[in-house]
């Protein structure tokens, strides 16, 4: 492949960027891979028919890759074959920097003066042809990052931030590609108006179904069966077929042809034994939620406020978004089950061990070790 050779060559940091079509597609696949370097320019790399990007990535192993918000691309260009070994992402350094947005256009047009177009943001890159306005729009997304990349280094580097940012970015690079989420069907919209455990099993079966059809036709699997439809299935508990075929989303053509297979998932929830129904709410290993620490236990709420009073202060003072100081949930699990003694070596250890950074066990750990004393 010329273009990498090309890239091989070039010298500097690499813009990357991928397209994804989300809300069409089952899964996070990467349909376009932008790229950028200084002395190769920018191509544009379509990885359906090239499955084997090894040749891209042995071009670019040892460069600096500049993305904007990483964790969103690095899982489709890892199931491609493209891992980075160092990492500069804008829209994590946006947020250290303290900039009011951060999303691409909002720091484009805060540090370099101009306007992207995001019109195509939410097509579906899927599509065969690609139009060629949406092949203009993909290239001028890695037409910027490496200016971008050196105006937030330098505003990082002014603000004594530089460190923080390099341990953020490393940390990015340890975690890898994000586990399997435990419960998927939980996050289904609506699901909340379901109130017995046996409208849960019948929901699980039902989601199970349709992401099963989803994954067999790759497709989204809203666009297969909304969760709207499924939630009034179950609230409906249909006695038959036919019964399920009154429903609004049902009497469409596409889903009288499929009756037969969500009344059988509908059926298969609805006769489980008691024993295999999913509990109103999943099993976790953590603090229970914040609104029961006051009754459960008094002091741990008051742990709770005075660390959130005293971040809230680190905020302020550093300009840097309490989330991005420290995992509130972190924050959470350390005020309900403090360690024992909770001097400053044992909270900066527990912290350690949560995944903080060393940046964040500095700015921290003294105000969280004072928060735990005042419960």
């Amino acid at each position: 492949m010329a273009y990498a050779d090309a890239l091989a060559a070039g010298t500097g940091p690499v813009a990357v960027d991928a397209e994804r079509a989300s809300g069409y597609r089952y899964g996070q696949r990467a349909y376009l891979v932008q790229l950028r370097r200084a002395g190769a320019g920018t191509g544009l790399i379509d990885p359906v028919p090239l499955p084997d990007l090894s040749v891209l990535q042995a071009a670019i192993a040892d460069a600096e890759w500049v993305l904007h918000a990483a964790n969103q691309d690095l899982p489709s260009l890892a199931e491609i074959g493209l891992v980075p070994a160092r990492l500069f992402d804008t829209e994590l350094a946006a947020r250290l920097a303290g900039l009011p947005r951060v999303g691409l256009g909002a720091v484009v047009e805060s540090l370099l003066g101009f306007r992207l177009e995001k019109g195509h943001s939410a097509a579906d890159w899927s599509t065969r042809p690609l139009p060629e306005d949406w092949l203009v729009y993909a290239a001028l997304d890695v037409e910027v990052l490496v200016d971008l990349r050196d105006a937030l280094a330098a505003l990082l580097e002014e603000q004594g931030k530089t460190e923080w940012a390099r341990q953020e970015f490393d940390a990015i690079l340890a975690a890898g590609p994000p586990a399997p989420k435990a419960d998927p069907w939980r996050r289904t919209s609506g699901m909340h108006g379901l109130r017995s455990r046996r409208q849960l099993g019948m929901l699980r079966s039902l989601w199970q179904a349709r992401d099963d059809l989803a994954r067999r036709r790759d497709v989204a699997p809203g666009r297969v069966l909304p969760d709207a439809a499924m939630v009034s299935a179950v609230q409906a508990d249909p006695a038959n077929e036919g019964a399920l075929l009154e429903l609004p989303v049902f009497r469409g053509r596409a889903n009288r042809k499929l009756v037969s297979t969500w009344f059988g998932a509908l059926t298969r929830g609805r006769e489980l034994p008691e024993t295999e129904l999913p509990l109103h709410s999943k099993p976790g290993d953590g603090p229970p939620p914040v609104n029961r620490w006051a009754d459960r236990d008094p002091a741990a709420a008051a742990r709770l406020k005075a660390a959130r009073a005293g971040l809230a202060q680190v905020s302020e003072q550093w300009s840097v978004p309490v989330e991005n100081l420290l995992s509130p949930d972190l924050v959470r699990r350390l005020m309900w089950t403090p360690p024992t003694p909770a001097d400053t070596d044992a909270v900066a250890t527990a912290l350690r061990a949560g995944g903080a950074r060393e940046w964040q066990v500095g700015l921290t750990g003294e105000l969280l070790t004072d928060a735990i004393a005042q419960g």
